[in-house]
């Protein structure tokens, strides 16, 4: 007796799971960056840990909410390829955030009910959004017919700035005393890393490589747009942090307004991407 092994149909459905996932994520995430982005300087009394300066919590508040918008608009998808561009690079932020805080515990407010909310995030959320993808991806459809693209030369452009910091994420966990000694802005072995786990995001741009859908595309360029909107107003809000003199500041400038500039290009020109 053979048996017939039902391969799931490939129709680009977004499962119920991965939608509750999103649903449930959410609201630690507006939480915690309300927290962050208003109330920079009382993280001892808010936060699972006090962070200094005020620049570094507005940084990851941005990031929160970014990742928010992310995830609500995952959980509304019709569409995996749309929203499978941010599973992993989620996946890999909640990692490096779970292993900096086993790295550094002793640092953490032990007895605030906002740290045992962070331990239960970042000790779970890995698997629970690593395993939403493996599932999910199953039901990924390919390429239609005259999809709109990216232009090769723009995705390896994107490409190129997500390897960038990638790299800058790799230098800043794996070395967080020379991070220290180079950075613009204050930085402990605890915070490096968690900009460390921030710069890992931009897998998200490496993955230009692999999907060229622009469809796919909108909803990453979009999370960074807020992303880095909100990091430019912390920093502005912030700039007494900053340290002019560094020549690496000036470096993150002019980084920053490239890449923001081309995110805001990117959504204006999304819907004249060539076509195949």
């Amino acid at each position: 007796m053979t048996t017939t092994v039902r391969r799931p149909i490939r129709d680009d459905r977004v499962l119920t799971s991965t939608r509750a996932l999103s649903v449930a994520i959410i609201p630690f995430l507006v939480v915690a960056f309300i927290d962050l982005y208003f109330w920079p300087h009382d993280t001892n009394r808010f936060f699972a840990w006090t962070i200094k300066p005020g620049l570094t919590p507005m940084i990851l508040g941005s990031v929160y909410l970014g990742g928010a918008y992310f995830f609500y608009r995952a959980a509304r998808a019709t569409e995996w390829h749309q929203i499978k561009g941010g599973f992993i690079p989620v996946a890999s932020f909640a990692s490096l955030m779970g292993v900096a805080t086993a790295l550094h515990w002793e640092k953490f407010n032990n007895s605030h009910v906002a740290f045992w909310l962070w331990v239960g995030l970042y000790f779970t959320t890995p698997f629970l959004v690593f395993a939403a993808w493996l599932t999910n991806r199953r039901y990924d459809a390919a390429l239609a017919a005259g999809e709109p693209l990216l232009a090769q030369r723009v995705a390896n452009l994107i490409a190129a700035v997500g390897v960038l910091a990638v790299v800058t994420s790799a230098f800043l966990f794996l070395l967080p005393n020379r991070a220290i000694a180079i950075w613009p802005w204050l930085l402990t072995p605890l915070t490096a890393r968690v900009m460390g786990a921030i710069f890992v995001l931009g897998v998200s741009a490496v993955g230009a490589l692999f999907e060229r859908r622009a469809s796919a595309a909108r909803l990453m360029v979009r999370v960074a747009t807020v992303m880095l909107t909100l990091i430019a107003v912390g920093a502005a809000r912030g700039r007494n942090d900053i340290d002019g003199s560094n020549a690496l500041t000036w470096v993150f400038a002019v980084g920053f307004v490239a890449v923001l500039g081309g995110c805001v290009v990117l959504l204006v020109r999304a819907p004249s991407a060539r076509t195949r």
